[in-house]
């Protein structure tokens, strides 16, 4: 059989894909697995008591903010990695930058804080926990943005199943500070960024098994 006569074979029963259908089903995705990771939170966390009170303060809206500037990065690349041929484009600066004014944050209250307060700034009461936390109130988001990959046509798929990471860890734990105690920049330069960040390179290492065509 020609080349020819074969691309024409196999393109026989095509037909093109809906405008918007990688939206509608990432929409889709967001619907069904942000409700489930709020779900998580509440019967296995529980959002922290004292909520109301701490919304005064600018380090639980950082908390919220750099995670939400993670995720939505990871939103708009994952759109983007859906497409076959398209790049991630420059949303990823997005994260970077976020993360990056967490990181000189977390430096400058390092420098000012005394001696004796500096570890348990770093530490607090909930590092061995806060990174495993993350990743299991962003699971529903990781699995359900693969299952949109799945159905759509990315040609990267090492870099879409990062993207899926980065969307899931930044969900995640923007989910998790409505529970956790911390409130000093640098446990969340460290512990925070691991939790975001972990899911990145397991989506990373799933991409290529999971997303092959």
């Amino acid at each position: 059989m020609k080349t020819d006569d074969l691309v024409k074979l196999l393109a026989q029963d095509t037909a093109p894909v809906a405008p918007g259908a990688a939206s509608r089903r990432l929409g889709l995705a967001l619907a069904c697995s942000l409700p489930l990771s709020l779900l998580i939170l509440q019967w296995d966390y529980g959002v922290r008591g004292d909520l109301w009170r701490v919304m005064a303060l600018p380090m639980l809206w950082v908390k919220l903010a750099v995670p939400l500037a993670v995720a939505a990065a990871g939103l708009l690349m994952l759109r983007r990695l859906a497409s076959p041929g398209v790049g991630p484009g420059r949303s990823g600066w997005l994260a970077a930058a976020a993360i990056g004014l967490l990181w000189a944050l977390a430096a400058w209250r390092w420098v000012e804080m005394p001696q004796a307060g500096r570890m348990p700034a770093l530490m607090g009461q909930t590092w061995r926990t806060c990174v495993a936390n993350i990743g299991l109130i962003g699971l529903p988001v990781f699995v359900a943005a693969f299952w949109m990959l799945r159905g759509m046509a990315a040609t990267r798929p090492r870099r879409a199943g990062a993207a899926a990471g980065l969307l899931a860890g930044g969900a995640g734990a923007a989910v998790y500070a409505l529970h956790c105690p911390e409130l000093t920049a640098p446990f969340l330069a460290i512990w925070y960024v691991l939790g975001m960040l972990l899911p990145v390179a397991v989506g990373a290492a799933l991409g290529p098994r999971l997303l092959r065509w």
